[in-house]
């Protein structure tokens, strides 16, 4: 080492000894040292030099630099560590199913919307891809195809990704948090609905929205005041119309529906287009008070609503005509 400086200049020995050995006085050990501090910093040794003999020689640039470079040499080896535990993970059985992996993992990450949608549709039928790379590109997916076949393939993985799905939730990137919680929606797990009863409460009201039209699905009664909101607010109003039709077929949940369609109804707060919405909302919930409601917005100042109301009390009334007819309950 001492040779290779001597040879660059670096280091230079104040003479040799009888023996032939190279001599050091103490500012040039003091300069060896000096050296070895500037390369433990990244730099070269052209770098080492320039900083010693140069007195017009600015470290803030350099400094700058070398900041630069070990923050991209520390995002390459954690992309190289998390791929390897991937991998891991995965268990292949050789390595022609390391090859595979590492080939699906690569198009997972590839900039054709096409490759990804195939790469993400082999990833549940040949060599398993680890669920965690499955979530972080279903995550980061902008194009929808791509996205509905990565939840596919989370899906088909049979696992419970809830857990990893979650700290999308708590991005803050909005589409993140829509991607995380359309993700978790289509999970069939115990443990993916308590996260979604957790998002009705989300800050964000697309989750909130995506969360309660899940709930609904499922026949979880907690989704009905977010879904009332929808309606009032007029976000997905339609959709979140037929989750509290679905809802409303248990007759007690069909009640408390209709009931509170009818607060919102009498609040003065609400304006005409939110009492029209709400009164359409009312046509595919059955039960007295729906009906007591729909008779009384029959004669509403609303010219739209009272026409809106009219029209489902004719259709309940065939409805319940062809019942009676077939000797079944409406």
């Amino acid at each position: 080492m001492l040779r290779h400086y001597e040879s660059l200049g670096l280091v230079r020995p104040t003479g040799r000894s009888d023996s032939g050995y190279r001599e050091y006085s103490s500012e040039n050990i003091r300069r060896i040292f000096h050296v070895e501090s500037l390369r433990s910093l990244g730099l070269s040794l052209r770098d080492v030099g320039r900083a010693l003999d140069d007195p017009g020689f600015a470290p803030a640039e350099l400094v700058d630099d070398l900041i630069r470079q070990t923050r991209e040499r520390i995002a390459a080896e954690t992309e190289l560590l998390t791929r390897l535990r991937r991998i891991g993970v995965a268990e292949p059985a050789g390595w022609e199913d390391v090859l595979q992996i590492v080939a699906l993992l690569q198009a997972l990450g590839s900039k054709s919307a096409g490759a990804r949608q195939r790469a993400a549709l082999s990833a549940a039928e040949e060599v398993p891809v680890p669920v965690e790379a499955l979530v972080e590109a279903v995550l980061n997916e902008s194009d929808p195809n791509v996205a509905g076949a990565l939840r596919w393939a989370l899906a088909q993985s049979g696992e419970d990704v809830s857990a990893l799905l979650a700290k999308g939730l708590g991005s803050s990137v909005a589409e993140v948090r829509k991607r995380a919680v359309q993700s978790i929606a289509e999970i069939p797990h115990d443990a993916a609905t308590a996260l979604l009863r957790d998002a009705l409460t989300n800050p964000d009201t697309v989750v909130r929205g995506y969360a309660a039209l899940a709930l609904g699905t499922r026949g979880v009664a907690d989704a009905v005041p977010t879904l009332i909101d929808m309606i009032v607010e007029g976000r997905n109003d339609t959709d979140a119309a037929d989750a509290l039709s679905t809802l409303a077929g248990d007759p007690a949940l069909g009640e408390r529906i209709a009931t509170g369609l009818v607060d919102c109804l009498d609040r003065g707060t609400v304006g005409p287009p939110a009492r029209r919405r709400l009164t359409q909302a009312l046509a595919d919930v059955p039960g007295v008070t729906t009906s007591r409601a729909l008779a009384q917005l029959s004669h509403d100042e609303d010219r739209a609503v009272a026409l809106t109301a009219t029209y489902i009390l004719k259709l309940r009334d065939g409805t319940q005509r062809v019942a009676d007819a077939s000797g079944r309950l409406w």
